[in-house]
């Protein structure tokens, strides 16, 4: 950006002279002229900006970002949710595809995604770009939008990097170091770090059901009290290289393994309604979880022959690996029956693989076109098996009650253009993007195949225009696919948890999804602005849950015939006086859902039409009394919002946050996250043969403290360039 340097030296020379101030001399050099001293101009990034085709969120100047994770930052993104085990929704849609860089992962994927939020250092982030209505260039999966999380890149020339260390309750910490090095043609950057984390969650059931064998009503309660410690080491590292003016190519790889135990005690109690209880058991586990994530890319850049026309070839690969064991304890006081043992092996391999070939032509009077080509392939491997264990001998024997190997495979490919340039006085971005999906999967367990495929055509458009001196009008439009995953499709019984089992259904179709905007944005001494939307849903998965027996219910999925949504995103941001600043957002929401057309009506006890209206909202306040302290509180609340069977209720979170600064290198932050605990996650489901109340919470706040150590600097530059990262 040295197009910057001299006019933005022209206003500060003029600026000065308004103010009657004379800039020092300048020394003569050496040919009898005179010499610039260098001029250093400083910019901070807005927190929030409305580009064309996205939004984009800093967080790096939020506290939380020290200590937390990915998924305690996205709580604090406007329209962004996440609940207690690490699910993240957009405008209440949880399928939401996030990637890394604008690229996807393996370790964001299928039923990883939770777990990684949860354990992603949000140290590593720099911004978060929200895309409710991408464009072409992004892959057509996921029907609420997508997130992409964009990793902090060092700038500065010669050598920096960061250091940072925190603790908190229950033996908590934190440990960080990352650094760059910046020298003409070669760019070097990478990090390590440790994380310990440590959760107790409390899970408490209430239920009527009828029997399926003795159609007699039967009414239960249960409660889990589960304890999490886990350790999470890291290390990442990116190098770019510029081989001429011409050519550039680097690579960039990623790991993370959790290692951990998981023990919980589960108790249940049944009995006829109204009667003595007739039924108790307990249940104690003692677990172990291995999670890795490894991920690698290499990229090669070439500059053909116009100005700025530029060929990039990239090859991606990143995996997910889980291996969980568990030691099973059953007792049952009521009626008395022997102590029995089990155990429980679960092993889940998740490999991604992509290539892609993206042209870019910028072209005269601010045009530009994009052509390209993705394959991304997706192989898993769900290896799951059980045991029963003699309690005199310890001899286990395989039960195939519990075993189950399932594998799958998918394959899309995926070619897109999209043209953006001015339309009058409009900014116009179209796009339309192809994609073809093959997939297959057979259900070792019994030999059982299956597979489906689809094509699509995916087409997107944005438009903006200025309004006035500091307005601006936008719309968008896209169409969507969310394509089941791959666990939702395997048919055999997940007895984890023996009164609620867990079932996919290998006849589900992808989701299909049409998005439409419009919003205005005004930018002054206060921002502020307003989106909005509907969308429409065919096809949706959810979860239906149905009695299978007495006290044991089996949840699985199906599909929606049509679901609407529609609502209004707002959000305004400014400072009150010259200490305090304040951010708010918004979404005032209508969903509607059509359920009389499921496979089994019956099984949701309200067909036909139902709806709802909400508001989720999120408030924060910054105060700087000197410019040495920040002091940040957030707080958010996700309205509750409708199943086909019920509801789950309002979630509110509040957060605080408090750095100073010791010295310019050296900084202190405490951190409280969930100051009230109310990370409560409460489902209601109501039909003819089933009543459950289901509560699950995260128990406790989070606090923490932390040290950031920033060494090292730019190099003095004779350009002086412009950076915001300065």
């Amino acid at each position: 950006m040295k197009h910057l340097v001299w006019p933005l030296a022209a206003v500060a020379l003029a600026a000065a002279a308004a103010r009657g101030q004379t800039a020092p001399p300048a020394p003569p050099n050496s040919a009898g002229g005179t010499t610039v001293r260098d001029l250093v101009v400083e910019a901070q990034r807005p927190k929030t900006q409305t580009q064309l085709d996205r939004k984009v969120y800093t967080i790096s100047g939020d506290l939380q970002a020290i200590t937390g994770s990915a998924a305690d930052i996205l709580n604090q993104v406007p329209s962004v949710n996440v609940d207690v085990d690490g699910n993240v929704s957009l405008r209440g849609d949880a399928n939401v595809t996030v990637l890394i860089d604008g690229k996807p992962s393996a370790q964001f994927s299928g039923a990883a995604q939770g777990l990684s939020l949860l354990q992603f250092p949000a140290s590593e982030i720099d911004r978060i770009e929200v895309l409710t209505t991408p464009p072409a260039t992004y892959k057509a999966e996921g029907s609420g939008g997508v997130i992409n999380i964009i990793t902090k890149k060092r700038r500065k020339a010669g050598f920096s990097g960061t250091a940072r260390a925190s603790v908190g309750d229950q033996r908590r910490y934190v440990l960080a170091l990352d650094g760059a090095y910046n020298a003409g043609r070669l760019k070097l950057s990478g990090g390590v770090g440790m994380r310990r984390d440590a959760r107790e969650r409390l899970t408490t059931t209430d239920r009527l059901e009828t029997d399926t064998a003795t159609q007699l009503p039967v009414q239960s309660a249960q409660s889990i009290d589960e304890h999490f410690r886990r350790l999470t080491p890291s290390a990442h590292g990116a190098v770019d290289y510029d081989v001429s003016g011409r050519q550039s190519l680097g690579g960039s790889f990623s790991w993370r393994q959790l290692t951990g135990h998981r023990f919980f005690d589960q108790q249940d109690l049944s009995g006829p309604p109204g009667q003595p209880v007739a039924n108790i058991a307990d249940r104690h586990s003692d677990g172990h979880e291995l999670h890795l994530e490894a991920g690698a890319d290499a990229h090669f850049a070439q500059k053909l022959r116009r100005p700025d026309e530029t060929l990039t070839l990239t090859l991606a690969r990143s995996i997910t690996r889980e291996r969980e064991r568990y030691d099973y304890t059953d007792t049952s006081p009521l009626p008395p029956a022997p102590v029995a043992f089990s155990d429980l092996h679960l092993g889940l391999d998740l490999a991604k693989t992509e290539f892609s070939a993206d042209y870019d032509l910028p072209m005269a009077k601010d045009r530009e076109l994009k052509l390209g080509y993705d394959l991304e392939a997706d192989d898993n491997v769900f290896d799951n098996f059980g045991d029963t264990i003699d309690p005199v001998t310890r001899v286990p024997t395989l039960d195939p009650l519990v075993s189950n190997d399932f594998r799958y495979h998918q394959q899309v490919n995926a070619l897109y253009g999209q043209y953006e340039g001015p339309l009058g006085r409009w900014r116009l971005q179209a796009g339309l993007r192809i994609e073809a999906a093959r997939a297959a999967w057979l259900l070792v367990t019994g030999d059982i195949p299956g597979g489906r495929s689809d094509f699509g055509v995916y087409p997107s458009l944005h438009l903006d225009r200025p309004l006035g001196g500091s307005g601006k009008l936008s719309a968008g439009i896209s169409r969507r696919i969310n394509r089941p995953d791959p666990e939702a499709l395997n048919p055999f019984f997940d007895s984890q948890d023996i009164h609620n089992l867990r079932a996919g259904n290998p006849n589900l179709r992808p989701q299909d999804t049409w998005s439409f905007e419009f919003g205005y944005l005004y930018s002054g001494a206060a921002i502020y602005g307003a989106t909005a939307y509907y969308r429409v849903d065919r096809n949706s998965v959810t979860d239906i849950i149905e009695p299978h027996g007495a006290d044991v219910v089996l949840i699985t999925k199906t599909n929606l015939p049509l679901s609407r949504s529609a609502g209004l995103d707002f959000s305004a941001s400014g400072k009150l006086g010259g200490k305090l600043s304040y951010d708010l957002a918004g979404n005032l929401f209508y969903t509607q859902i059509d359920a009389a057309a499921l496979e089994a009506p019956g099984a949701l006890g309200a067909p036909g039409l139902r709806s709802t209206v909400g508001v989720d909202l999120k408030a924060s306040l910054e105060y700087r009394p000197t410019s040495a302290d920040t002091l940040q509180l957030s707080v958010s609340r996700q309205d509750r919002r409708l199943t086909p069977q019920g509801q789950v209720s309002a979630i509110d979170l509040v957060n605080l946050g408090y750095k100073r600064e010791l010295r310019p290198d050296l900084a202190l932050a405490a951190t409280v996250s969930d100051l009230l605990d109310g990370q409560r996650f409460h489902r209601e489901i109501s039909t003819p043969g089933l009543i459950d109340n289901y509560t699950r919470y995260q128990v406790g706040r989070l606090v923490a403290v932390g040290l950031i150590f920033t060494f090292g600097g730019p190099a003095k530059s004779k350009s002086g360039g412009f950076d915001y990262d300065q």
